[in-house]
């Protein structure tokens, strides 16, 4: 990532956190890496600020069970329960 508003965003980060990001991630810079800046998800995949679709292979915590910006638990149990 060289270009575009990614670059910009991460740039501006640096400034707030050591590495522009405050986890982890700041191992990219080992290899010669640079940290995503992901704006929004959905589902299984993420977007950076540039627009770019990624496969969320990490998900973490919330992201792992629900996938990203699903619908609320409690209402797919009720649609669920009204189909049947």
């Amino acid at each position: 990532m060289t270009d575009g508003r990614s670059a910009s965003l991460v740039k501006r980060a640096e400034g707030l956190f050591p590495g522009g990001v405050n986890s982890p991630v700041r191992a990219f810079g080992a290899v010669g890496g640079r940290p995503l800046l992901l704006e929004r998800g959905e589902g299984p995949c993420v977007w950076d600020a540039d627009g770019r679709r990624y496969l969320d292979y990490i998900g973490s915590w919330g992201p792992a069970i629900l996938g990203h910006a699903r619908r609320s638990p409690p209402d797919d149990a009720r649609r669920t329960s009204e189909a049947r």
